[in-house]
């Protein structure tokens, strides 16, 4: 196994409760999911495979000349689908790094994608991540933005403390909005797999909590802007707009 290497892993599920069949929504000709894997292969952080239950989006992948999996139908979440997947696409364990990359980023800039490998430079780090200073007021208390709470450990650099949906930290100073992208050390990973759920990561709904509970290193590389996530009809009409020519 390369400690260096790296393979990027998309999960994509048709069964989203807002945008239902999002992966395979148009955008200008072709499925967001298609957009997506466009936008992780030209970051070039390694291999791209789209994990699915479904063969339609692994249709939609093949068709373009992508690398598609299919996995079962009943993981929790997509760390879990991509556990999987990982097993199946490199089963020699040639990557010692597996990024993970949500199927809803059709616009994301490489250079964002990229910045998720900065912290793995650090060897005691055992997940990487991104976030970015949050600029609109209002997403300082909003929910659904989760706040990443952590302290300097490099030029744009932080080592996770904790994540939460309230306003956190109180005082004066930036809030950070954390974006999830991640990239994890491989036997990281398998660890995380195995841990048991943990009280905060059910209270906050953050899955990540679990490997900070159980004394996991995450660490998180700041970025300029948060990508568009397309979770609704209305974020669909934004990409495509700015997918536009």
């Amino acid at each position: 196994m390369s400690q260096t290497a790296a393979i990027v892993l998309i999960p994509a599920r048709m069964a989203a409760n807002r945008l239902p069949g999002k992966p395979l929504a148009d955008i200008h000709g072709e499925p967001m999911i298609v957009h997506v894997w466009r936008r992780a292969i030209e970051a070039e952080l390694g291999r791209v495979v789209v994990a699915t239950d479904d063969a339609g989006i692994a249709g939609a992948i093949r068709a373009v000349g992508g690398e598609a999996v299919i996995t079962r139908g009943d993981h929790v979440n997509g760390t879990s689908r991509i556990f999987e997947a990982l097993a199946i696409a490199d089963p020699d364990a040639k990557a010692g790094i597996v990024v993970n990359f949500q199927g809803d980023l059709p616009t994301i800039e490489a250079e964002t994608v990229r910045a998720v490998m900065r912290p793995l430079a650090e060897p005691m780090v055992d997940i990487a991540t991104i976030a970015a200073e949050i600029t609109r007021e209002e997403e300082k208390t909003e929910p659904s933005v989760v706040k990443m709470v952590g302290t300097p450990v490099g030029d744009r650099l932080f080592r996770a403390l904790y994540f939460t949906r309230a306003t956190a930290p109180s005082g004066e100073g930036p809030v950070y909005h954390h974006i999830g992208l991640y990239a994890f050390r491989r036997d990281a990973l398998a660890r995380y797999i195995g841990l048991p759920p943990t009280p905060l990561e059910g209270r906050e709904r953050l899955e990540q909590l679990r490997a900070l509970e159980h004394g996991m290193r995450i660490d998180v590389a700041l970025v300029d802007g948060v990508p568009l996530g397309v979770d609704t009809p209305g974020d669909l009409d934004r990409a495509r707009a700015m997918l536009a020519g």
